[in-house]
């Protein structure tokens, strides 16, 4: 039986209609290896968001620039499920290693999203950032000077994941500045995990 004889049947188990059957169809793609992402590409021109949920869900694990390029492009979709289908699948990506313009893409495309209202799709957004690390800390640091109530939470969660130095005078500034707790919280997490403390000091 040739490749796509045997991948046929489980490119349609996804349009069924049916979550167990689907899933049961990720895993059997991803263990059977596809030829290339761009097999599945045409189910992503179907009127059915759960169809083309089900396309991103499997090319969130498949790690290979198509893959990246269309999860990319799905976060500009009017669903809310697809667009937290590919920050999810865009945070698998990055866990995997991104090159140098790719990350830069990814983090030009998912800083946005932590002004979102679905905040679902923020916080998705953030634990893909948080998983790009460090090329992600310029536009976060930005975010939290610039940024929404709400997206300045969330990116301050990411930095203090990522604990990236350059970040640290802007915990000071949180810890000693704001009068939000749950970022003065993440301020402090973020400078704990650094090693730094509460050792106040003036930057240059």
């Amino acid at each position: 039986m040739s490749a796509a004889e045997t991948i046929r049947p489980l490119l349609d188990a996804l349009a069924r209609g049916d979550e167990e059957a689907a899933e049961d169809a990720v895993t059997n793609l991803l263990r059977e290896g596809l030829p290339s992402p761009e097999v599945l590409l045409p189910l992503l021109d179907s009127p059915d968001p759960d169809l083309r949920w089900w396309v991103l869900r499997t090319l969130g694990e498949i790690f290979h620039p198509k893959a990246r390029a269309v999860l990319l492009d799905a976060l500009h979709a009017p669903e809310a499920e697809i667009r937290q289908c590919a920050a999810l699948g865009l945070r698998h990506h990055a866990q995997h290693g991104l090159e140098t313009a790719e990350a830069a893409q990814a983090v030009a495309a998912l800083t946005p999203l932590l002004n979102e209202k679905d905040r679902l799709l923020a916080s998705l957004a953030r634990d893909a950032l948080t998983a790009i690390g460090a090329p992600a800390v310029p536009a976060l640091l930005e975010t939290l000077q610039n940024g929404s109530p709400a997206a300045r939470l969330e990116t301050m969660r990411a930095l203090a994941a990522i604990g990236d130095q350059r970040a640290i005078p802007a915990m000071f500034a949180a810890v000693t500045e704001d009068d939000t707790a749950l970022l003065q919280h993440w301020a402090e997490e973020g400078l704990e995990k650094m090693g730094v403390g509460m050792v106040f000091f003036k930057p240059e």
